[in-house]
């Protein structure tokens, strides 16, 4: 409570102060049945001085500031444009107060006037009995004076239509509902500024600015929204108005940095540019704010050529047709001019005024001549809504309060000069923004739009750059290092991001820019890349398949191996009593027959897609069945011998080989050790489908992966071993009768059968491939027809062809010449 008493206090102060020396003057203002209020910056205050006891301005004493006096004939315009007007506020006048606002903290005189009722300020007065002396108001310029006197106006909810305060602070509709803006806001200069800096390339840019709300606010959100850009901020500084800018601009240039965002008001942008000219500082890239982007006064400064490229973001410009006459109309002669402007009234007095000629004000900065012309309209438009005028009129009667403006103005969406002006939910209007180059080095300096950035209808930013004078045709480098070759990784050096090495991503890796420039991503198993990679490609599946040339050769040669055998199976049945098939085992070869067949029927799983019944059954199959024949022809070699050089020497032991039928005890015990073996093999490590992906770059191999060795080599030592007794036993017998003679056919199918194996395990040590599987099914195969010629095929012969020696007879003759050569011997 004590607080609003002395700040009701302080107000009625500097109000009394005011009115007691200030007496307002009719050239600045106009009556009409609405009156609107206008703060514009005719002087500007280059130094503040401090003061002790509260005291208003006199802007007059300050420098005369013309740009400012150009936006108040720019309001003066729009409301006579308005009033004329027989569509908008028919029947109805707009008035209006104008001051001059030079000083963030000491024009709260004006502010106190708009808000006041009869020259009196009642706070606590309820709304229905009271009403302010206007019903919106435009200005000031600047976003510190705004936000020091919008808590004044934000009190009655009077409107505070801005042209010229763009602080993202002023969005924020709890703390300022009354402010509605016709610029766009920081949050969307800087936007731009760094769609801007994207399009050329760089990343390496210094961000100079003032110590007022205007610069702070674009200077944090500049840090805020390079993030994830890859813009560094290498060196940022706010200035006084006494700072060393010269210190300020070497450092700037030791860094290396081309690229200088100047984010201030007018006042501190002439003081870089001047210092650059002075300090010598050439070919830099400058980005100017919309504060400064139109100075009329900087490109005309010698030197200036010399400092590099000035390239300036501003408002759209849009000529205002009628304004040139109205100028030249209102600025005639030089008499006119002295007595509208040379009166007493505070901050309503302009001694440069009748000094400038309607050509110095037409060809001043016109960065905010929409902006306060949208002002104007916009405040039009909605009274127009408040009063619910028609084509006949407005009735002046309807009950009317400044703040009901405010919910007309939230839906107000009408053409004006070819924009579209609207706002969204913080009062905000949509962005138009023109990007300016600066031509310094002709006679009479121009600005040139070179890009667009617009929001509406839709979001579309370009920029030119065949406009831009590059030296060699080539954009000014500011980068902190050499942007990375394709497929090259940064590698953070220091302490911004900015500054990197490049390393080349490895095999199977590659660098998404897009997505983390300093990582090298890996690929997917199913994909491959080179070194220096941007992006992964598929790796080819590769496996046997079954339309291959060559796994149908061998298919069809299984097929043709599998009849032969069953063919050969149902001719040794058919034959099973005669001599031919009792001497080659009688039951074991229909046993080795069938074994064989069962054998050969493993090799149709080496083809298509392994899996783990394929990697399963495709060497078990083989490998239980096929040694159990290698069983049986060892037994029958040993049989063999045991009746032509045992039995007589040993007629015991081959009394009981014959009385315990030794032959299928021997058979069955090794099949059976072999079958424990094979179990151990496929239950504790058996062969496991795998995708190689590391032996081709380019390839995923499927195939089988023999998990564990030891198990399988016990299996294979087995079969091998139970080889190398039949040859053994086979050699044994190489001078036995011929019908019973079969060490060269054993030692033919034995050799073929090692061999064969030791060709595929060679391979398979040295070489991956899909054909690896090929090779051991052609092992498998050969080792089959190894048997089946050297062994069955000459007996099937005996059986078709030459049946006279396929009889009781023929074997006793032979083994009686067998009897008589050993007898002579």
């Amino acid at each position: 409570m004590l607080l609003d008493s002395n700040y009701i206090f302080l107000l009625g102060f500097i109000n009394s102060l005011f009115f007691n020396f200030c007496s307002l003057a009719s050239d600045f203002s106009l009556e009409g049945d609405f009156l609107l209020g206008g703060l514009f910056p005719l002087h500007e205050i280059d130094q503040v001085t401090p003061v002790f006891t509260p005291e208003t301005t006199e802007c007059f004493r300050y420098t005369a500031s013309p740009s400012g006096f150009q936006m108040l004939q720019v309001m003066r315009f729009a409301v006579e444009e308005i009033n004329n007007s027989s569509t908008l506020l028919p029947n109805v006048s707009l008035g209006y107060e104008l001051f001059d606002h030079c000083s963030n903290t000491r024009n709260f005189g004006s502010l106190l006037s708009f808000i006041s009722k009869n020259g009196s300020i009642k706070p606590n007065v309820k709304r229905i009995n009271y009403q302010s002396d206007v019903i919106a108001l435009t200005g000031p310029y600047g976003s510190t004076r705004t936000i020091s006197i919008a808590p004044l106006i934000t009190m009655d909810l009077i409107p505070l239509v801005n042209y010229g305060a763009s602080s993202s602070v002023l969005s924020n509709k709890l703390q300022y509902p009354s402010f509605v803006r016709t610029v766009p806001s920081n949050k969307d200069m800087i936007n731009m500024i760094i769609h801007m800096i994207r399009w050329f390339g760089w990343n390496w840019v210094a961000f100079l600015g003032s110590k007022d709300a205007y610069s702070t606010d674009g200077l944090n959100l500049f840090n805020t929204y390079i993030n994830n850009t890859g813009i560094c901020v290498a060196y940022q500084e706010r200035l006084n108005l006494d700072a060393n800018y010269s210190q300020t601009l070497k450092k700037i240039d030791m860094l290396n940095i081309n690229v200088i965002v100047v984010f201030a008001v007018p006042q501190y942008a002439v003081n870089i540019i001047n210092t650059a000219i002075a300090d010598n500082i050439r070919d830099k890239v400058w980005i100017a704010s919309e504060t400064w982007s139109m100075n009329q006064q900087l490109p005309r400064e010698p030197g200036v050529e010399k400092i590099g490229t000035v390239i300036g973001i501003t408002d759209r410009l849009l000529t205002l047709p009628g304004f040139n006459e109205f100028i030249l109309k209102d600025m005639g002669t030089a008499n006119v001019n002295a007595s509208k402007f040379q009166t007493n009234t505070c901050n309503q007095k302009c001694d440069y005024c009748p000094s400038l000629t309607a050509e110095d004000i037409i060809n001043e900065n016109p960065s905010f001549s929409f902006a306060i012309y949208a002002a104007m309209y916009t405040i039009a438009h909605a009274l127009h809504k408040v009063l619910q005028c028609d084509t006949k009129g407005c009735p002046k009667n309807t009950p009317f309060e400044p703040y009901m403006l405010l919910g007309e103005m939230k839906k107000l969406d009408f053409p004006l000069n070819g924009r579209q002006v609207k706002y969204d939910k913080n009062y905000d209007p949509p962005i138009s923004y023109a990007v300016v180059l600066w031509h310094t080095d002709e006679n009479s300096p121009q600005f040139e739009m070179v890009g667009t950035y617009d929001t509406y209808p839709k979001t579309v930013f370009t920029i030119d750059n065949s406009r831009f004078p590059w030296r060699n045709d080539s954009i000014p480098f500011s980068n902190c290092s050499v942007e990375c070759k394709p497929g090259f990784a940064r590698q953070p050096e220091g302490f911004h991001s900015c500054c990197f090495t490049c390393k080349k991503c490895p095999r199977n890796s590659y660098v998404d820019y897009s997505q983390d420039p300093y990582t090298c991503f890996p690929c997917a198993v199913s994909d491959w890349s080179d070194e220096g990679s941007t992006a992964c490609k598929t790796r080819a599946v590769v496996y046997l398949e079954f339309t291959e040339i060559t796994s149908i050769a061998v298919m069809i040669s299984v097929l043709f191996l599998i009849i032969l055998l069953i063919g050969i199976l149902g001719l040794f049945t058919y034959n099973f009593n005669t001599p031919v098939v009792r001497s080659a085992g009688g039951d074991m070869c229909l046993l080795m027959l069938l074994c064989l067949t069962i054998s050969s029927i493993s090799v149709f799983f080496f083809f298509g897609k392994p899996s783990s019944v394929h990697c399963l059954v495709r060497n078990a199959i083989f490998a239980f069945f096929f040694t159990v024949c290698l069983s049986c022809l060892t037994v029958r070699s040993f049989q063999i011998i045991c009746v032509f050089k045992m039995a007589a020497q040993f007629p015991r032991l081959h009394s009981l080989w014959v009385k315990h039928n030794g032959q299928w005890l021997f058979i069955a015990f090794s099949s059976f050790i072999h079958l424990i073996s094979c179990v151990i093999w496929t239950t504790v490590s058996p062969d496991i489908p795998i995708a190689d992906s590391w032996t081709f770059k380019d390839q995923t191999l499927l195939m089988c992966e023999m998990v564990n060795t030891i198990t399988f080599t016990v299996v294979l030592f087995i079969s091998w071993f139970l080889g190398f007794l039949c040859l053994v036993f086979s050699y044994m017998g190489r001078d036995l009768p011929k019908n019973y003679n079969e060490a060269k056919s054993i030692t033919f199918s034995l050799i073929l059968y090692y061999l064969s194996w030791i060709v595929y395990f060679t391979a398979y040590l040295s070489i991956k491939s899909k054909y690896i599987m090929l090779l051991n099914a052609m092992a498998q195969i050969s080792s089959i027809y190894g048997i089946l010629f050297s062994y069955f095929i000459p007996k099937s012969y005996i059986m078709i062809f030459q049946p006279q020696k396929n009889t009781a007879a023929y074997f006793q003759t032979s083994i009686q010449n067998y009897t008589q050569t050993i007898s002579r011997s």
